[in-house]
């Protein structure tokens, strides 16, 4: 753990999830739905730290306190792709900007800024002031809650649950999800940067039993969408993935309709992020209840 004090927040890394959890939680639990993205992260590799897995070095977490010691933010630095874009929650603005400074004197390199506006546009900026360089927006994208379910129209087959003996498929899957989502965007292949689970962590997911295949009338996957434990009571779902030629059959909306009903049913509340440039996906989601909760930005630092 390492703190950076300033005459209004103070920056606060840690280097254990379970440390920044006993530190932010009531702060994150506050407000679960905006925060679902680090709570979720945190959980998962506290969770793998536990089972003696151990984590990159060059991850962080952050807890951002004003001057009474109440905290006020939180952010971590844990995505596993390049350029290993922090991603942060809502701060007060000084406290984005000082964490610009805070990663320039710890000799990091930032070219990327994902999660809450305007923390990730101030930061960003104040980053390509430092450094040189602009700021370029990667991906606008929207959390939604669903309210309530609207079912959508009725097709053939059902939900099955993925299995270890799914690894191929599943993994082949999660490498075509955001390629096809940028195309779908009007963005080139590949311009959003997103990890693929190596096989060791798709196991341990699948042996979770958090994915799930539409499979059409025959027993054939057709479709594949996935859902994250709860976390402080909010299941995020995603992704979600149909194979181009298997596309406008509503297999993506009785998919998602149906784990998002069952997350319902548990008790919890589901969301899921959607690309603002995808309208494809932003009216299935709506058609079924899904509501805009928080918009946030996928920054980058072009130098």
């Amino acid at each position: 753990m390492s703190a950076i004090s300033m005459a209004g927040p103070s920056l606060q890394f840690c280097v254990d999830p379970g440390e920044f959890l006993a530190a932010a939680g009531d702060h994150l639990a506050a407000d679960p739905m905006v925060s679902t993205v680090v709570t979720t992260v945190a959980h998962r590799l506290s969770a793998q730290q536990a089972d003696g897995i151990a984590q990159p070095d060059r991850n962080w977490w952050l807890v951002v306190r004003d001057a009474s010691g109440a905290v006020v933010g939180a952010g971590m630095r844990t995505a596993p792709f390049v350029p290993y874009p922090p991603f942060l929650l809502r701060m007060p603005d000084e406290a984005a900007v000082a964490l610009a400074h805070a990663l320039h004197e710890r000799g990091e390199e930032v070219l990327a800024v994902n999660g809450a506006l305007p923390a990730v546009e101030l930061c960003a900026a104040e980053l390509a002031r430092i450094h040189g360089g602009r700021v370029e927006v990667s991906q606008h994208t929207r959390l939604h809650e669903l309210g309530e379910l609207a079912r959508p129209a009725p097709v053939p087959g059902g939900l099955r649950l993925a299995t270890e003996d799914d690894v191929e498929l599943v993994t082949e899957w999660f490498a075509a999800f955001m390629g096809d989502a940028d195309e779908q965007a009007g963005r080139p292949r590949g311009a959003s940067a997103h990890d693929v689970p190596d096989r060791a962590e798709m196991l341990r997911r699948l042996r979770a039993g958090r994915m799930w295949f539409w499979a059409d009338d025959t027993g054939q996957p057709v479709h594949l969408t996935a859902a994250n434990p709860p976390s402080f009571g909010v299941a995020r779902v995603g992704p979600v993935y149909t194979p181009p030629s298997q596309r406008g059959r509503g297999w993506a909306s009785n998919a998602v309709a149906e784990v998002s009903r069952r997350i319902q049913a548990d008790g919890a509340r589901a969301c899921l992020f959607t690309d603002q440039a995808n309208p494809t996906s932003n009216k299935i989601y709506a058609a079924l209840g899904y509501r805009p909760v928080v918009d946030m930005a996928n920054l980058v630092i072009v130098r």
